[in-house]
């Protein structure tokens, strides 16, 4: 099986039974060279498929609390 076959079977499987998960989690940085600063990683996955978005922030709580995800209450936060 070559690397095409691959991608295309990959990209046509089956998401209908996957279980509905969304995440937002929030990592505080522990590095003395940037104090405050940490990432902030949206996950969502279901039967529509699956989405990730990660960013680094300066005060990742805050940046997270602003997100429209998080208003939306069906984000669930975890703070690592």
């Amino acid at each position: 099986m070559n690397r095409h076959e691959l991608k295309t079977a990959f990209l046509q499987m089956d998401y209908s039974n996957v279980k509905e998960s969304k995440q937002i989690i929030v990592r505080m940085g522990k590095s003395k060279f940037w104090p405050g600063y940490g990432d902030v990683e949206i996950l969502r996955e279901g039967p529509d498929g699956y989405s990730s978005f990660k960013t680094h922030q300066e005060n990742p709580l805050e940046y997270a609390e602003n997100l429209k995800e998080y208003r939306s209450d069906e984000y669930k936060l975890i703070i690592k």
